[in-house]
């Protein structure tokens, strides 16, 4: 018989500044072709199971001379953390970019059992 209760519902959040190259003149800013940034993001309490993570852009700085190509993602989700990826392609320059995001799930109690298979 599973004991029901009231889940334990977790909101954590944040901003992070995903890369900063049109000073040091990184790829980003200065290549060509696909390009990629990640960063792995750590949560201040583990989840019971993966959380929904969603991000945005809090501040990008792009060279409009091209057009503007960019994907912002989430991968590799787990209870613990998760990467946030930033993808470019052709000709677009991004001097820098900063992310914010919000994960909400569901908390472990103090008294849970393993799971035991």
């Amino acid at each position: 018989m599973q004991r029901l209760r009231n889940p334990r519902i977790g909101i954590d959040q944040g901003e992070l500044v995903l890369f900063s190259e049109f000073d040091s003149g990184g790829s980003m800013w200065t290549g060509e072709g696909a390009r990629e940034r990640r960063k792995l993001v750590t949560f201040q309490e583990a989840y019971r199971r993966p959380p929904a993570v969603q991000v945005s852009i809090s501040l990008w700085d792009m060279d409009t001379s091209a057009a503007i190509r960019a994907e912002l993602v989430t991968e590799n989700i787990t209870t613990t953390d998760f990467e946030v990826v930033f993808r470019t392609w052709a000709d677009s320059r991004i001097a820098r970019l900063r992310t914010a995001w919000i994960a909400m799930g569901e908390l472990p109690f103090d008294d849970d059992w393993d799971d035991v298979d």
